[in-house]
């Protein structure tokens, strides 16, 4: 397949087309040309796009899709699609499949099927047997097969002991722990945020110091087993705090938020729409000031989606009985760009593309003639609506179906008034 691609501004730092505005041709996978004003071929796909903009393809650092057993809620297909649509190009998959990804079999399962679709899937090895917790898996054999990281995922690791061990384990390889930061004893009975609103609404809540807590206990594990840790999905304000101090400490500590965090906050669940029910939950308007803020300033490495697609089974029932999780991989980008307008390029594939690249260590990819065409297209400009028809995922928890946020992801283009699109 060949392409061609009008005037599009170039952001990559390690390019030296960086901040310039340019013309690509791909041929076969590969950038064969770059230059201000190529003439384009007949047999070539025409792309052309206001304030067009090209970086290294994305990178989401956690999302379920699934399978293999529960291929109603996803598949792996049926996600690529919904992580191309967002711009993604590199899908981190967390281990709480059936089987859970506990062993290198599994972690084989979803390496060979990534060989089969456009984009790349990468396991996210169980740190403990089963995700239970009790026992250490077998890491290094998942991590010679190809596991990219080690997590117990939606059910993270209660034992400061296993998770020592885990944290010790993986230097060996010099490998990456990944810990949603929930402290399940406190948040075992809450549904949203505890606070003022969960009150009005007569829910039990969820402290932020359930997520506080656990933060801090991994924070001082870390110092003490000198290892590498990423804390997922960060919800509260005291822990962008807990974790900018323990950056400048020194520790080896990264971390990414959802996009739903920045946001919604807790006040939105006053409709109990089930699809905001997350886990952790929707924190105050303060909790997201400090998380933008912490995204603006470094503290936040990256964007994680967090997409947790669910069934119309598990999602249209009474709040209290309504599984976790919100699916929105195909508009992460563009409730980013909505929630914080003032972000720039250069800060957002960063956070995209840049930071997770070295976090997890995935191989560079570089914006230059001859280099494989690893990019993602997209566009400040414009706007983008899905709805239910329209949308890639299998799931129904969006709740940002129908609704008009700004941006554009390419080729991949949903509605927008300002887009030009021609193919030759």
């Amino acid at each position: 397949m060949k392409f061609f691609i009008k005037q599009a501004t170039i952001i990559d730092p390690s390019s030296s087309f960086h901040l310039q505005t340019t013309d690509l041709r791909i041929s076969n996978g590969t950038i064969a040309e770059m230059g201000a004003s190529l003439p384009p071929s007949a047999d070539e796909e025409f792309i052309e796009f206001p304030e067009l903009m090209v970086s290294p393809s994305w990178v989401d650092t956690l999302a379920d899709y699934a399978e293999p057993g529960e291929e109603h809620r996803e598949t792996l297909c049926s996600g690529t699609e919904a992580a191309i649509a967002g711009g993604f190009g590199h899908v981190f998959l967390v281990p709480n499949t059936t089987p859970v990804i506990d062993q290198k079999t599994q972690v084989s399962y979803i390496v060979n099927a990534s060989k089969q679709l456009p984009i790349h899937l990468y396991p996210i090895g169980a740190i403990s047997q089963g995700a239970e917790g009790k026992t250490l898996a077998e890491m290094y054999d998942m991590h010679q097969a190809g596991a990219v990281a080690f997590s117990d995922g939606i059910y993270p690791v209660q034992s400061p002991g296993l998770f020592s061990k885990a944290l010790q384990y993986v230097k060996a390889f010099n490998g990456v722990v990944v810990q949603i930061p929930i402290t399940k004893s406190l948040a075992q009975y809450g549904l949203m945020h505890e606070g003022v609103v969960s009150t009005q609404m007569g829910l039990p809540g969820i402290p932020a110091i359930a997520e506080d807590l656990i933060v801090a206990r991994d924070l001082e594990l870390l110092a003490y087993t000198e290892s590498r840790l990423h804390i997922a999905g960060i919800s509260t304000a005291t822990s962008v705090e807990r974790i900018r101090a323990a950056k400048k400490a020194g520790l080896q500590v990264t971390c990414s938020v959802a996009p739903y965090h920045l946001y919604y906050i807790d006040a939105d669940l006053q409709g109990y729409n089930t699809s905001l029910k997350v886990n952790p939950p929707l924190r105050t308007a303060a909790d997201r000031t400090a998380l933008q803020e912490a995204l603006l300033d470094g503290t936040i490495d990256c964007i994680s989606s967090h997409h947790f697609p669910q069934h119309w089974d598990a999602k249209t029932c009474e709040f209290e009985y309504a599984a976790w999780g919100m699916a929105i991989q195909e508009l992460t980008f563009q409730t980013v760009l909505t929630a914080m307008p003032n972000m720039n390029a250069e800060q957002l594939v960063q956070i995209f593309s840049l930071n997770p690249r070295k976090i997890f260590g995935l191989a560079d990819t570089h914006i230059q003639v001859g280099q494989k065409a690893d990019l993602t297209l997209f566009s400040f400009a414009g706007t983008t609506q899905i709805n239910s028809s329209t949308q890639k995922s299998k799931a129904v928890n969006n709740p940002l179906l129908n609704i008009e946020l700004k941006g554009t992801v390419l080729p991949n283009l949903r509605s927008s008034n300002t887009h030009i699109w021609k193919t030759k």
